[in-house]
């Protein structure tokens, strides 16, 4: 990949706006998530040439899970989906709708939701959605307009991502960033005070390579490659570029939803930002004013799992008794796309 021109970072670092709008009338009736087995820390990639020490400075980073040969993307899915099906306490039969949030797909085509669904046992209509780290969010707002409009009455929304299997051991860079996870969500209708009290979503393809995985696709299938070592199968990351466009981003797509609410950040019980880096993460508290109390992190376990990233967390707050009934959520989604979308949540 060439690197990115000054001219091409600063139209990104412009920052293009979002769209905003609201979406009420639907509530989350459960939660759920799933993580490997398989713990890699920091300690255990000493061997391939990693320096422990400059990965917890760098990212926060002290571990991440990685899927063992023969559990995919789909497999994190059913299992996360399982656990959120069982914390809701609904029949099954009921869903009507699975859409699940993934950049890392078991195949290429069918959609992996399809697969999800049978191994599921569900009578519902199926399929996939791709915005990278931000899949997630993106299929929340589309999975909370099928019910809200009546299209759905129990919609599962997953996100979930085998990042193990696209990330290259030898990009010392990028490697140790990524972990596997899946985690998902049940939506039905609610009152007119649940749901996405303001949403900010946008897209900006000015930036696409500065983040993306070029090969195995229609431009350049797997079958053309020069041969199984090339690079271009792995994901790409232009670290730096993204790290500030982030910061900038979440810091203006929070101010975003917060205006379109007439809320403030006191009105706020909760927040989460994409597990992709603390210094992300702590650069956009420390810009808004955040008290850190009400941020939840899990990064340094996990990693980012990127399309699992937010409802593995949102999983975890729920079950440590930080989610009740009536709470006002922040959480935000980004990544390659480039994409973006950061919603406020009554619970």
């Amino acid at each position: 990949m060439n690197p990115p021109t000054i001219q091409s970072v600063e139209r990104l670092l412009a920052t293009r706006r979002s769209r905003t709008g609201s979406l009420l009338g639907v509530q989350t009736l459960g939660t759920g998530s799933f993580v490997p087995e398989q713990e890699i820390r920091n300690e255990d990639l000493a061997s391939l040439g990693y320096d422990a020490d400059w990965i917890v400075q760098r990212t926060g980073i002290l571990a991440r899970r990685h899927a063992p040969p023969g559990m995919g993307t789909g497999d994190l899915a059913v299992e996360a989906a399982r656990r959120c099906i069982q914390q809701a306490g609904v029949d099954p039969k009921e869903i009507d709708l699975v859409l699940l949030g993934t950049c890392t797909p078991d195949m290429p085509m069918p959609a992996t939701a399809s697969w999800v669904q049978d191994q599921l046992g569900l009578e519902a209509m199926a399929f996939d959605l791709q915005a990278a780290c931000a899949s997630f969010v993106f299929a929340l707002i589309t999975g909370m307009q099928y019910v809200a409009t009546g299209c759905s009455r129990l919609a599962l929304v997953i996100g979930a991502d085998c990042n193990s299997r696209i990330v290259n051991p030898a990009d010392q860079r990028t490697y140790p960033l990524f972990g596997d996870a899946g985690g998902a969500v049940l939506l039905a209708p609610g009152s007119q005070q649940q749901g996405l009290l303001a949403y900010a979503v946008g897209s900006d393809g000015s930036g696409a390579d500065l983040l993306c995985r070029p090969m195995g696709g229609s431009k350049l299938p797997f079958s053309q490659a020069e041969g199984s070592h090339d690079p271009r199968q792995y994901l790409y990351m232009e670290g730096r570029v993204i790290y500030k466009w982030a910061i900038r981003q979440l810091a203006q797509t929070c101010a975003d939803v917060l205006q379109k609410a007439h809320m403030s950040l006191e009105d706020v019980d909760l927040i989460i930002f994409h597990q992709a880096n603390m210094r992300i993460i702590n650069s956009a508290v420390k810009e808004l004013g955040i008290d850190p109390a009400k941020v939840f992190n899990n990064l340094e376990r996990y990693g980012n799992t990127a399309s699992a990233s937010i409802p593995l967390a949102l999983d975890e707050a729920y079950r440590q008794g930080r989610i009740r009934p009536g709470n006002v959520i922040l959480f935000s989604g980004f990544g390659a796309g480039l994409a973006w979308g950061t919603v406020l949540i009554r619970w």
